[in-house]
């Protein structure tokens, strides 16, 4: 059934002088007119300008479809680009985070090594000052030393008793021999005395 100029656009979603302009071209066969005068659209009229009209609505579909293409690949590219420069952030970050902690497990084993020395230095100034005791043990017996000093005492304390009474017994027979000597003084003086008397009444 033919259609109108106008009917033909709409279908194609064209403008009606799109439609014109193509239907001036056909050979004249293929041009009629109704009892009005109005132009109508055969169907082989309807399938030449089908084409012609197709061909462009088809590369400007494909021209709009390839700068969407385009546009996506651009925002594509930009998301890329961002993720990877986040990408790149993070992995400068955790490799700053492991430079760390690496830093800080080197100082803790240090600490822990130099502990273990300090352990292992004391440990050894234990053991040798307990064989410095035990030899100094060796050179001295304490119960003998003890004994020693305890039988060292008592012989001062009987040679202190001794000297004592001795200076008592020489004290006393110093004082013994005084009163024997003052006794035989006496007795001089006496014994001249009674002499004299004597030989007075003679």
């Amino acid at each position: 059934m033919p259609k109108t100029i106008r009917e033909l656009a709409n279908e194609l979603k064209v403008s009606k002088q799109t439609i014109q302009y193509h239907y001036q071209r056909l050979p004249t066969k293929n041009r009629q007119k109704d009892r009005q005068g109005t132009n109508m659209v055969s169907l082989t009229a309807e399938r030449i300008i089908r084409d012609k009209v197709a061909k462009p609505l088809v590369a400007k579909n494909q021209q709009t479809g390839s700068k969407k293409e385009t546009k996506t690949s651009e925002e594509n590219n930009e998301l890329i680009a961002t993720l990877r420069r986040e990408v790149a952030d993070l992995k400068s970050q955790r490799d700053k985070q492991l430079a760390t902690k690496d830093r800080q497990i080197d100082h803790l084993t240090k600490l822990v090594d130099q502990q273990q020395q300090l352990q292992l230095a004391m440990v050894s100034e234990n053991c040798q000052l307990k064989e410095h005791v035990q030899k100094l043990g060796g050179l001295i017996d304490p119960s003998s030393s003890i004994k020693d000093w305890q039988e060292n005492d008592k012989d001062d304390t009987l040679s202190n008793n001794i000297n004592t009474s001795k200076v008592k017994d020489k004290s006393t027979e110093q004082g013994k021999n005084k009163v024997v000597e003052f006794s035989k003084g006496q007795e001089k003086t006496y014994k001249s005395k009674a002499n004299k008397s004597w030989w007075h009444f003679w």
